[in-house]
Order: C-alpha cells, then sequence, then structure tokens
C-alpha cells in the first residue's frame, strides 16, 4: 500500500532524526546561527507572507487580541532571531551523564541523556512557534514535524522554507524541519495517530486544540497551555502593587496563555481596591464579570458573572472577579477552576504566601510577581516549545532539556546473570 503524505514525512523525519542523533554539537550551533541569519535576511518576504495572513484574518472577523498573535513586524522576527542565537549558546543537553556507577558484579552503568525522536507539533496561529519548535527541537537533536492552522499558513510556510534553506547551506538534513500544508482535519487526526514515526505529540494552543488532541491522539501526548490564571489580592496585599500586577497580567498581551482571565479579592480590601483595579483596567476596556459583591460595589458597568465564566479562558480584555473571605477560600478556588498554569498572591503576609506556594496546584507559583513571566525566555530557557500543565513528563516552560529521555549503557566483562 502507497504511503500517505505525512507517513513520507514521518519516515523522512525518522531518518533524518537518526543522523541529528549522531551530530555534534558544533554543527548543530552552526545550523542554529544560520537559520538566525536567514530570518534576519529574509525578514521582508516573511513580512510579506504576514501580511497575507493578516489581511485575511480580519477579512474573517479574528478577534484583535488573536490578531496580535499572528501579527509578525520587524522587531518580532528580529526577536526571533536573538531567541534562536540564544538556544544556540546553550549547553547541549544530549550525551550528559545523569548517574552512573559500578555494580558489585563489576558492571558499568551509566543513565545518559538522549533525543526523544520525532516530535510532532500542532499549533495555531503563532508563527513564532514555528520557529521556536524547530530550533529547541534541533538543538536537542530531534526531528519535528510542525502543523499550524490555516491563520498563520502562509507565514509557517515561508518560515519553513527559510529554516531549511539554511539547513542544506549548514550541510544538517533539511529534514530535520517538515511542515504539514495540509491543513485539514484529515491531516490533524492522522498526525494524533502516526505512531511509527511520531515519538510524542505536543499541542499549543486553545482549550478546543489541546482537548481534542488530548482525547484522540494514540501517540503519547504533553499537554500545554491552556491558561486560566489568577491573581489572588490577600488583605494584606500592597494595593498599588496589586493594581500594577493586575493590569499588567490580563492587558499586556491578554491573548497569551500566562495573562490572568480571574482575580480573587479578600473581602476586607474589596471596597478599596476595586474602583483602583477598575480604573487601571479600563484604560485598556476590559469588561468586567464579577460576583453579586462585585456588582454592588462598582455598579451596572460589571456584568453579572455566570458560573462558566470562572473556567473561560477569554484571551481578550475580558475579566472574571470574584470576592473571597479568606486565603484557603482562594486556594480552593483556584484548584477547583484553575488550569494548573501559573498562579500569583498578592500579600505581605509570609504564612499566606507560603500556604498558596504549597497548596496551590500549578506549574508556576507567583508571590507579588505577574503571571506573564512564565515564559521559556523569561526563566533563562530561550524559548519554550509549549508550556507543560501535565505533571508528566515535563511541566512549565519547556526548553531544550525537557525535549530530552534517557538511555542506560552497561558495560560489562562477560557477566551473565
Amino acid at each position: 500500500m502507497a504511503m500517505t503524505q505525512l507517513q513520507e514525512m514521518g519516515r523522512r523525519a525518522k531518518e533524518a532524526s537518526r543522523s541529528l542523533g549522531a551530530m555534534s554539537s558544533q554543527r548543530k550551533n552552526e545550523a542554529l546561527g544560520a537559520i538566525a541569519a536567514r530570518l534576519e535576511a529574509e525578514a521582508e518576504s516573511i513580512l510579506e507572507a504576514n501580511r497575507l495572513d493578516m489581511e485575511a484574518a480580519k477579512l474573517a472577523g479574528m478577534s484583535p487580541s488573536l490578531q496580535d498573535r499572528l501579527l509578525l513586524t520587524e522587531e518580532r522576527i528580529y526577536a526571533i532571531a536573538r531567541s534562536v542565537r540564544e538556544v544556540a549558546r546553550f549547553p547541549d543537553p544530549v550525551g550528559k551523564v545523569l548517574s552512573g556507577g559500578v555494580n558489585p558484579n563489576g558492571m558499568r552503568v551509566r543513565k545518559v541523556s538522549v533525543p526523544l525522536g520525532v516530535v510532532g507539533m500542532i499549533f495555531e496561529a503563532r508563527p513564532n512557534v514555528t520557529v521556536d519548535s524547530a530550533v529547541l527541537c534541533l538543538k536537542s537533536s530531534n526531528a519535528c514535524i510542525l502543523r499550524g492552522g490555516k491563520e498563520a499558513i502562509r507565514t509557517a510556510t515561508r518560515l519553513e522554507e527559510v529554516m531549511r534553506s539554511a539547513l542544506e547551506q549548514a550541510g544538517v538534513p533539511a529534514d530535520c524541519i517538515q511542515l504539514v500544508k495540509d491543513i485539514s482535519r484529515n491531516s490533524a487526526a492522522e498526525m494524533m495517530r502516526l505512531n511509527q514515526y511520531l515519538d510524542v505529540l505536543i499541542p499549543r494552543g486553545g482549550a478546543g486544540l489541546i482537548r481534542s488532541v488530548v482525547e484522540n491522539a494514540t501517540v503519547p501526548v504533553i499537554e500545554t497551555g491552556t491558561g486560566n490564571c489568577h491573581v489572588y489580592v490577600d488583605a494584606s496585599a500592597d494595593l498599588e502593587m496589586a493594581c500594577r500586577i493586575v493590569d499588567n497580567a490580563k492587558t499586556s498581551r491578554p491573548s497569551v496563555c500566562n495573562a490572568i482571565e480571574n482575580v480573587l479579592i479578600h473581602r476586607d480590601v474589596a471596597e478599596m481596591f476595586l474602583p483602583m483595579m477598575k480604573k487601571a483596567l479600563d484604560q485598556h476596556q476590559v469588561q468586567l464579570r464579577g460576583c453579586p459583591e462585585t456588582v454592588r460595589i462598582l455598579g451596572d458597568c460589571v456584568i453579572p458573572a455566570s458560573p462558566e465564566d470562572y473556567d473561560t479562558e477569554f484571551l481578550d480584555y475580558i475579566l472574571a472577579v470574584k470576592i473571597v473571605g479568606s486565603a484557603k477560600e482562594a486556594i480552593e478556588h483556584i484548584n477547583l477552576h484553575g488550569t494548573g498554569h501559573s498562579e500569583c498572591i498578592v500579600t505581605r503576609d509570609y504564612e499566606n504566601s507560603q500556604r498558596f506556594v504549597s497548596e496551590v496546584d500549578a506549574a508556576a507559583v507567583y508571590v507579588n510577581a505577574s503571571t506573564r513571566f512564565t515564559d521559556g525566555g523569561e526563566f533563562g530557557l530561550g524559548a519554550e516549545i509549549g508550556i507543560s500543565t501535565q505533571k508528566l513528563h515535563a511541566r512549565g516552560p519547556m526548553g531544550v532539556e525537557e525535549l530530552t529521555s534517557y538511555k542506560y549503557i552497561v558495560e560489562g566483562d562477560g557477566q551473565i546473570r
């Protein structure tokens, strides 16, 4: 039976991954440098492809916040190139001896880091994910098959062309990086079951995409991304600080997964804090959806919140608000409604801060800082392939270290059991 196009891509990726597994760190870094240089040199053609995607997005009625995720500028392209060079400077995560020793029978046992193999990515309208995923996989000696959404297909295609050209220039197999051009549901469904070739599948996008992959894939999945994130303003909080953190975490870029969707406020400071918060958020026309107490304090400008609002990742200028009676109540609410991404407490009470840190179940927990810092670059990883919200095999921003596994190498002198 003839292979499908995706199976053929998988076959080529498998072959390329074997070449990468034997490749020196220097050669991989030279390839990454070539990619960064070509991205900068081809900025104009990348921007032209992105312009066509943006025009289509506007005609389709895409929200302004999601358009911001899709948009590339010259500054953003150069920032992507800088992150590629930063990844190149990291130590090679492959071939590290993680542990080892000599058994009583004389066998020498070493636990050594190795690539995952072939990484599949299914993502939505984020052009930078095309590059971030490819370069992190290359640095960790993994081949990758990328499938973006229709919204960014022109941009992603041009980025793939630029990167593959750079790989050929550097003498590295171009099939280390492949983009699925078929954006139909059939291609996504086939990719979820490409067990013969994919070693892991990572979805990156909205809740619907992630749920679909988790529920339907037979390839092992690392669940990432959905960010129903909270800020809890404690009774002892510095309210000016809390206001700055809420404003930044909601409005600096509302379409990303580390932006907050909920604010919980201790009843003792609600009367004072809510008007301060509203004044700051009004500068960005943030819509508030609040509990009855919030509506009582702020009036008709607040839309009464439905139960669903506290479970929704809005990815927009919308914020759900709830007044609580204690840190315990805030923690219980977060653990019930949160998605395990990023959670914040603003407080001057050390005991409450430590209780929050120990009891909140999330990949990143903040005390007196914005959730917007949950990012591979901000955490010193250079870039990220996604933010894992599960506990196996990785958690939080995933850089090159999280794209490796390990194997045991055992050397003997004829020992038998």
